[in-house]
């Protein structure tokens, strides 16, 4: 072989092999432009800043071929029509926690998370190892859309309050500010639940339109201000032992976009997934702390109120099972194996953290 034809053959090899190593996407792909409109306000930075890293992601990961524009709650349509939107097509796709769409039919809380239900690793052994993502989708497909898991807070707060709450009566006639099955199982225990978007809930607090709040944990509750206005702050939060956050996609739009689009998709989501757990995990400790140096009075709920909790949601369940054949299969499969989980917590996980926590306090 001369110099000249191992130079020439050299060069080719060479230029096969960059077209090779390129990925399919920076070949020609269409440009597509969605919108995203989600449940929640900027003042939110874990969960606004999961949304602002999926819709970065997809577009790095294309190219800038795939561009989302995001909307917060109230800007394309107001936080609790983001499913509607996405269901009709006003928009491609939204954020939001599925509970909200409670009232349309129960099943969709599990797409968020029920009361005495999985914490936030438990969930995501169910959704991706436990058939959660097939038995859930396959009931979100009977409506148009597709939820990607996207982000968990973790363990919740039991919410803000005016005043004490030491038994089961001092519940009745509080109106108390919150979502899904929840506001069901308290109204038993005569709670008047109100479902109200996360960017008006200090306003309806500061002027006794309600009672008590709960939204998520320190982080979030410290922004949004709610210890000025209710100085009793609660836990466990029992009705969201976790609390996932889903992208959710018109089926319709979803199927017509280029395959690597949607790889990308899918990809940035679970991306802004470790990133909206870890946050909290990061700031909720110094934001607990600041509470409490602030005047907040943390308080945990009785045993009494957590056991009669208890019994009322399962009523609740065994109520909406019997008559709501896609509740009954999905409750059946998110909770076929939570004891299992529970007392593998209980030897590995929640033994070394107990030892951690009695360690560090002396």
């Amino acid at each position: 072989m001369t110099r000249r034809s191992f130079l020439a053959k050299s060069a080719v090899g060479a230029a096969a092999a960059t077209t090779l190593a390129a990925p399919a996407i920076v070949r020609a792909q269409p440009a597509v432009r969605w919108r995203m409109a989600s449940s929640f306000p900027k003042a939110v930075p874990a969960i606004w800043g999961a949304s602002e890293l999926l819709v970065q992601r997809v577009g790095e990961m294309t190219g800038g071929r795939f561009q989302i524009s995001l909307h917060a709650g109230g800007e394309l349509v107001p936080p609790f029509q983001v499913l509607d939107a996405v269901q009709n097509g006003t928009v491609e796709c939204g954020h939001t926690a599925l509970y909200y769409f409670f009232g349309k039919d129960p099943t969709w809380s599990f797409g968020t998370i029920v009361p005495f239900g999985l914490n936030a690793r438990q969930f995501a052994a169910w959704w991706y190892y436990l058939g959660g993502e097939k038995v859930f989708n396959e009931f979100a497909n009977q409506h148009g859309i597709t939820a990607i898991y996207g982000g968990n807070t973790g363990a919740q707060m039991g919410g803000w309050f005016r005043r004490e709450i030491n038994t089961v009566d001092d519940l009745k006639g509080l109106k108390f500010r919150i979502a899904g099955l929840a506001g069901t199982v308290l109204s038993r225990l005569g709670v008047v639940p109100q479902q109200i978007p996360g960017g008006e809930v200090y306003a309806a607090l500061e002027r006794g339109t309600i009672d008590a709040t709960e939204w998520v944990g320190p982080f979030d509750d410290e922004r949004l201000g709610f210890h000025k206005v209710a100085k009793f702050y609660y836990y466990p939060g029992w009705w969201e032992g976790s609390a996932a956050v889903h992208a959710i996609v018109n089926n319709k739009a979803f199927e017509a976009l280029p395959a690597e689009y949607r790889t990308a998709f899918r990809a940035a989501t679970a991306e802004s997934l470790q990133h909206f757990l870890a946050r909290y995990d990061a700031e909720n400790p110094q934001a607990i702390r600041r509470l409490v140096a602030g005047g907040a009075q943390l308080r945990a709920f009785s045993r009494p109120i957590l056991d009669a909790s208890y019994k009322a949601t399962q009523e609740v369940y065994a109520e909406i099972a019997g008559q709501n054949p896609a509740f009954k299969k999905v409750h059946d499969s998110f909770f076929a194996h939570q004891r299992d989980m529970i007392v593998w917590w209980r030897v590995g996980e929640s033994s070394f953290d107990d030892y951690m926590a009695q360690t560090l306090r002396r």
